[in-house]
């Protein structure tokens, strides 16, 4: 069994607006102590609004900052630009087309000419299709062919790893653990390459919510509604569900049992709208999936919102996320036997700072809260490039 090398690097978002010519951005990152960094394409790089002639110009730019720094474009990622899209599984092909060789193919170009690895996110469902378990399944498999034609174009334009991330709402697959497992799984089968997945330790923030309800759970739910009072956050799934209880509930004197027999009907209808108690956990995810996520995002949180804070003293005392534990997290995917199917477990992993900026924030106090992060990651991964089973024999806590 052999370990991966772990590098520390950081999202470049937090210069985005702010610090956008690679060579002052990639200055920053020297002066933090580290020398590999994830390139936002909202640090002004997003095929969305740049021309091809820019982005030959910004790689060309980057290549002198890197000369002159030291400092690594080691994965080029999404931003918000194409997260607040239904992209890939627009119901409309035009769209979807548009998103995958507009959009993807031109960003799968400049990561091979960096080189560098891709990652990305770009697609959600709308609830009409989410809600219609036919049209979900044939929704979900044009999004997975999809995916292993971005697969293959990688491996054309000589990326060295290409994925998607992870999310943890029902909408944006995939979001639970065996959900994304089969992801790879389907499509390293239907394209041949390897594809991947980005973890990131804040994205087990929401699942539980989303967990299916006892049915004596429903049945207090039912009576209150009966009762007349506003019953909120309580998940049934489908909209065909919401509409069997709200029946029920102007019903008061209707069956209970053969009411909640009709929710439960039409919650099974669609189970793909349901996670387990476990989906809810960043640990459980990395033991499960850190040997296929070459990139892991790290935030601070508390672990109900991913909110993206800094590994601060502040942030620490309230979040869940631990450095050593992160790290024997990822070990126990890599100590755990090779799942069937699955790409190659990777070899080099890149645990990825990012933490998110406000419009509002000083930049001065943004600085100050990553570097913060970066000495408290440097505890964990104090030389970039070892194996992750020395990053562990030498942990000092925490």
């Amino acid at each position: 069994m052999t370990y991966p090398t772990v590098y520390l690097a950081i999202d470049n978002c937090f210069a985005s607006k702010r610090r956008t010519a690679p060579g002052d951005w990639a200055r920053v990152v020297r002066d933090l102590g580290l020398r590999y960094v994830e390139a936002s394409a909202d640090t002004e790089i997003d095929p969305l609004y740049t021309t091809a002639a820019y982005r030959r110009d910004w790689v060309r730019q980057v290549r002198q900052a890197e000369r002159e720094t030291g400092v690594r474009v080691a994965n080029l990622y999404s931003g918000h630009g194409t997260y607040a899209t239904l992209g890939l599984a627009h119901p409309d092909a035009r769209i979807r087309d548009h998103m995958q060789h507009g959009w993807l193919d031109r960003m799968a170009g400049v990561a091979g000419q960096l080189p560098a690895g891709l990652g990305f996110f770009c697609h959600a469902f709308p609830e009409a299709v989410l809600h219609d378990g036919v049209a979900y399944e044939a929704a979900r498999a044009d999004l997975i062919r999809r995916l292993a034609e971005v697969a293959r174009r990688a491996a054309e334009v000589g990326i060295r790893y290409a994925g998607v991330e992870q999310m943890y709402t029902p909408h944006q697959m995939p979001w639970r653990i065996a959900e994304a497992e089969e992801l790879l799984r389907q499509v390293y089968a239907q394209s041949g390459k390897p594809f991947y997945l980005t973890l990131d330790v804040g994205h087990a923030c929401a699942q539980r919510r989303f967990t299916r309800p006892t049915r004596e759970f429903m049945r207090r739910a039912l009576r209150r509604a009966r009762a007349g009072e506003r019953v909120s956050g309580l998940w049934l799934g489908p909209q065909m569900a919401y509409a069997a209880f709200e029946a029920a509930a102007q019903n008061g004197s209707g069956d209970e049992e053969e009411a909640l027999d009709a929710i439960e009907r039409e919650m099974a209808r669609c189970p793909h709208l349901f996670a387990a108690w476990s989906d809810g956990d960043p640990y459980a995810w990395l033991s499960r999936l850190a040997a296929y996520s070459p990139i892991i995002h790290l935030q601070q949180t508390p672990g109900n919102v991913s909110a993206h804070l800094p590994f601060t003293e502040r942030q620490n005392a309230a979040g869940i996320i631990r450095g050593e534990r992160v790290l024997r997290a990822i070990a126990q995917a890599y100590e755990a036997p090779a799942a069937e199917g699955l790409p190659p477990r990777c070899e080099a992993l890149y645990l990825t700072l990012e933490v998110f900026s406000g419009t509002a924030d000083i930049p001065a106090d943004l600085l100050g809260d990553i570097r913060e992060s970066v000495d408290y990651w440097r505890r964990f991964i104090p030389q970039d490039g070892l194996p992750l089973d020395e990053l562990l024999a030498g942990c000092v806590g925490g």
